[in-house]
């Protein structure tokens, strides 16, 4: 007596399509630059400024200047490569 294998099913259990859900790289990247954002903003709040001093002037200028900066360029490259579509992607 012989037996015919059956091919594996299409049908995705839900355990493996929530794990689909977790490892979407869009996610990801949304949340990395939500957190650089809150960075600046705790920053903004609570950091200290940047000081200087000369014999005629003195300057300040809040840290959460240059971290925006950084943030904004971090900002960029985050989008760009998690949440831009690969142009091998048919849709």
């Amino acid at each position: 007596m012989t037996a015919i294998s059956h091919e594996p099913s299409d049908a995705v259990s839900p355990r493996r399509r929530s794990l689909m859900r977790i490892l979407v790289p869009e996610m990801w990247a949304s949340l990395a630059i939500a957190v650089m954002w809150l960075a600046v903003l705790f920053d903004a709040l609570f950091g200290p400024d940047i000081v200087s001093s000369n014999v005629t002037t003195f300057t300040r200028v809040p840290s959460a200047v240059v971290i925006a900066f950084f943030a904004y360029l971090a900002t960029r490259v985050v989008s760009r490569y998690g949440l831009g579509r690969s142009r091998k992607d048919p849709d």
